[in-house]
C-alpha cells in the first residue's frame, strides 16, 4: 500500500524538468534570478545555477547565490530549458562563445531558450533572434543591439516566439518565470 503512494512522488522527482539559469558572477539582477526561480520551482521544475565559474555570485542589489556549475561544463542534454538572467554583469556574456554555443544547442534541440533584461542581447548576438519578436530592457543601446541583429523589438514585458522567451526587466520577472514554466509544460 505504501508503495502505491510513493509512485507519484518518485515519478515527479525522476521526471522533474531541469532548468539551467545562467548568472554573472558579479552584477546579476536579484529579482530576475530569485523571482523567476521561485516561479519555476513552484511549477515543479528543478533549477541549477551556472556562471563562468563555480562559486559565489553577487547580485546588483546585494543578494547572492552559489553557481553549482561552470558554464563551460553545462550540456544541453542535461537540461530542459536555458535561462539567461540580466543585470549589468550579463553584458559579459554578449560576445561569449560558450554562452552562444550553449544557447544554439538548446535552440537546435527545440528546448526553451529564455533571457531577461539586457540578456536578450546574448541571444541576439548568437543569431537566435533574427526575424523573431523579442523584447529587452528599454535602454537604447540594448534595443539597438536587438534591431541590428535582426530581431523585431516589441517593447512588451514578456515576448514568447516559439521556444524563445524574452523579458524586459525585473518588473517582469514573475511573468517571465511563468512563461518559461508554461513552455516546459
Amino acid at each position: 500500500m505504501i508503495i502505491y503512494h510513493l509512485v507519484p512522488y518518485v515519478l515527479q522527482v525522476c521526471f522533474m524538468p531541469k532548468v539551467l539559469m545562467v548568472v554573472a558572477r558579479d552584477g546579476f539582477r536579484d529579482e530576475e534570478l530569485f523571482k523567476t526561480r521561485e516561479e519555476l520551482e513552484a511549477a515543479g521544475h528543478e533549477v541549477v545555477v551556472a556562471s563562468d565559474a563555480v562559486g559565489l555570485c553577487k547580485g546588483k542589489l546585494g543578494g547572492s547565490v552559489r553557481a553549482e556549475l561552470a558554464l563551460c561544463d553545462a550540456k544541453e542534454k542535461d537540461f530542459d530549458a536555458l535561462v539567461f538572467v540580466g543585470g549589468p554583469g550579463a553584458a559579459g556574456f554578449f560576445d561569449d562563445d560558450v554562452a552562444h554555443g550553449l544557447a544554439k544547442d538548446f535552440f537546435r534541440a527545440e528546448k526553451p531558450v529564455a533571457a531577461i533584461c539586457i540578456a536578450p542581447c546574448i541571444l541576439a548576438r548568437a543569431g537566435l533572434l533574427r526575424g523573431r519578436n523579442a523584447t529587452v530592457w528599454s535602454g537604447p543601446e540594448y534595443v539597438r543591439i536587438l534591431k541590428e541583429e535582426g530581431a523585431k523589438y516589441t517593447g512588451k514585458d514578456v515576448e514568447v516566439a516559439s521556444n524563445m522567451i524574452t523579458a524586459s526587466g525585473p518588473h517582469a520577472a514573475r511573468d517571465f518565470g511563468k512563461a518559461v514554466a508554461k513552455r516546459l509544460g
